[in-house]
């Protein structure tokens, strides 16, 4: 059964309504209006006008791109299925690629390589000797040390890190990631 509201009940309810909606515009227009006027001193807080800040440099998604098609491209003259992954400077992964019929472990361990490269500026197959005298640098998490990343550099600081995983050897897997570094410095 529907309840049929009197005449004086709709006027009461749609002006409240009315009423609710005015007021929530109002306060919405009201704090935007106030907005432009705190905007110009927020800004100004966080200017940095000190000579202690530094500039770095990143890889493009262009020549990250350039560098894992290389790597893919030096590992298919050799018949070898591959994944390969570019990390930038901070170890946050650019681009991933899994070429066709590398097993499902390579991703992750390309992944992982290229971030241990880069972390120490250094290829992993000289990182994994260091086991030797300092085992607990395998329990560091993200990190992989075998053979197959290399670090890219840029006026001899690292700039990113090139893994790569799923060939039979580390040593093969490095000179593929070497082929894509190659690629950047054309």
């Amino acid at each position: 059964m529907k309840k049929i509201l009197s005449r004086r009940a709709r006027i009461v309810t749609g002006s409240a309504v009315i009423a609710a909606v005015a007021a929530g515009t109002f306060g919405t227009v009201s704090a935007n209006a106030a907005a432009p006027e705190a905007a110009p001193a927020a800004a100004r807080a966080a200017s940095v006008d000190r000579d202690d800040t530094t500039t770095s440099t990143h890889l493009t998604i262009d020549a990250a791109t350039e560098a894992a098609r290389a790597t893919l491209k030096a590992a298919a003259k050799e018949n070898q299925r591959i994944s390969v992954a570019v990390v930038d400077r901070n170890g946050n992964t650019i681009l991933t690629m899994r070429g066709d019929g590398a097993g499902p472990q390579s991703y992750e361990s390309a992944v992982k390589k290229a971030f241990t490269a880069v972390s120490w500026n250094a290829p992993t197959s000289e990182l994994a000797k260091r086991l030797e005298n300092a085992p607990n640098l395998k329990d560091i998490p993200g990190t992989l040390f075998l053979g197959g990343g290399v670090p890219v550099t840029a006026q001899n600081a690292p700039i990113a890190g090139i893994g790569v995983a799923g060939a039979p050897s580390g040593d093969l897997d490095e000179k593929f990631a070497r082929a894509g570094a190659a690629a950047l410095a054309d």
